[in-house]
């Protein structure tokens, strides 16, 4: 059951993919923005997934971050989601990065929403 406040974290090395390169958002050998947003999702879907109804999944419908400070390649940082509403089927979460040192390098916010994986893949068709 998913309740308000829950947390996942996880901590990740910065390697080649989640350069600013690789992602093309720029030239540096540094965190891209793109990788830093892409590995806070990852945590909140890691929080909701567990708690899901079988044949649902969620889909994020705004989100709204900023990129702090930069992250050199080798360096370790600690993405984070928490759960701060439940409305409905709209969840929305509570985002941060931090580096080895605890500084924020990256923090802001996400909606999901549940939906039902049949419905959702044929209104596509």
């Amino acid at each position: 059951m998913l309740t308000i406040n829950q947390k996942k974290s996880f901590e990740v090395t910065v390697a080649e993919q989640h350069s600013a390169i690789t992602v093309g958002s720029g030239d540096l050998p540094v965190l891209g923005t793109p990788a830093m947003i892409a590995l806070m999702e990852q945590a909140s879907v890691q929080l909701v997934t567990p708690h899901l109804e079988e044949g649902t999944s969620t889909v994020g419908i705004h989100l709204a971050v900023e990129h702090l400070k930069a992250t050199p390649m080798g360096g370790k940082i600690t993405v984070s989601a928490e759960l701060t509403a439940i409305d409905g089927r709209k969840l929305s979460f509570a985002l941060k990065a931090v580096n080895e040192a605890g500084e924020t390098i990256g923090e802001g916010t996400l909606d999901r929403f549940i939906i039902d994986k049949e419905r959702f893949m044929a209104k596509l068709s």
